[in-house]
């Protein structure tokens, strides 16, 4: 096994079979990865901090097998961060907590290309910082279809005095976030108001909305996946890789922009790779910023 001794931040950080193709169709290697995650880390880092990572691993690349890491790798450095969440069960599960950038390439180093996390912070399990919105379209529905009910449940929040930021899932969706931020909120609020928006839009759009988890409900029409504000689950990160035949990221868009692919048709322009992704976020900024301090306060429905 190859290893390269780097130092970052104070902390030495050995890495490994950097020239393994991880994305073997394109030619993208582990080093490139690494990369990726070192030049994005400004923008990635605020949206990882203090929430429990759950690694999915593709050590083969992601032509071959994965497995999902809830637990920190016991052999993790020492300088890792990590916290005790509790079970299911009753029992304690040490997680990694993804706070620097020496962190974030130790764990790109494991080969875990996507990043997934809760809505909640481990200081705060069961108070969720945001709502979600995971939009799922079911063949022959597409990301266009999801960007046009996106700008519909934009609209409908603003009504009720919401404000809502939209990523792409870096697959076939879109994640549209609902920035809350106050002690008080539960999961329990978040599933029952995601439910509710959900009931509500396939009962107006029933040919193109379901809120139903049937696999058979789904063709032809975007499953608004409201259960995945549950204080048990994780969505992918913004500004994370997803293990597609080639490098893609979940992407933060403006509105306007998504306004604007949604027209144009062209369902290949909401691809960003890391490249691409590296840039806009240098040049533009981290466009979920707000996700992270702006209050909100559910109303009644």
């Amino acid at each position: 096994m190859n290893r390269n001794i780097v130092e970052t931040a104070g902390n030495r950080l050995a890495l490994s079979n950097l020239e393994k193709a991880l994305y073997p169709a394109v030619g993208f290697t582990k080093a490139q990865v690494l990369e990726y995650y070192r030049r994005i880390a400004p923008f990635i880092l605020p949206h990882l901090r203090d929430r429990a990572l759950t690694l999915k691993r593709y050590p083969d690349g992601v032509e071959k097998g994965f497995f999902f890491e809830k637990r920190c790798p016991s052999h993790h450095p020492s300088w890792v961060q990590t916290a005790d969440v509790l079970r299911d069960d009753g029992e304690q599960m040490n997680v990694c907590l993804v706070n620097d950038q020496a962190t974030l390439l130790w764990v790109a180093n494991l080969a875990s290309l996507e990043l997934h996390v809760p809505m909640a912070r481990t200081g705060s399990p069961d108070t969720p910082d945001a709502m979600v919105f995971d939009l799922d379209p079911g063949v022959p529905a597409d990301i266009l279809d999801c960007a046009r009910l996106a700008l519909t449940i934009r609209d409908l929040l603003s009504r009720l005095g919401l404000v809502a930021f939209v990523k792409t899932s870096g697959q076939k969706g879109l994640h549209l976030y609902v920035p809350l931020n106050r002690p008080e909120t539960t999961f329990e609020d978040t599933k029952e108001f995601s439910r509710a928006v959900a009931v509500i839009l396939q009962k107006n759009y029933p040919d193109l909305v379901t809120a139903k988890m049937a696999k058979d409900q789904r063709p032809g029409r975007i499953f608004i996946n409201w259960s995945q504000n549950d204080a048990k689950l994780t969505t992918v990160c913004a500004y994370s890789l997803r293990a597609r035949e080639e490098p893609v990221v979940s992407f933060p868009l403006g509105w306007g922009e998504l306004e604007a692919l949604a027209n144009r048709g062209d369902a290949r322009k909401f691809r960003i790779n890391p490249g691409e992704a590296v840039e806009r976020a240098e040049k533009d900024g981290d466009l979920f910023r707000e996700l992270l301090v702006k209050e909100q306060k559910l109303p009644h429905l």
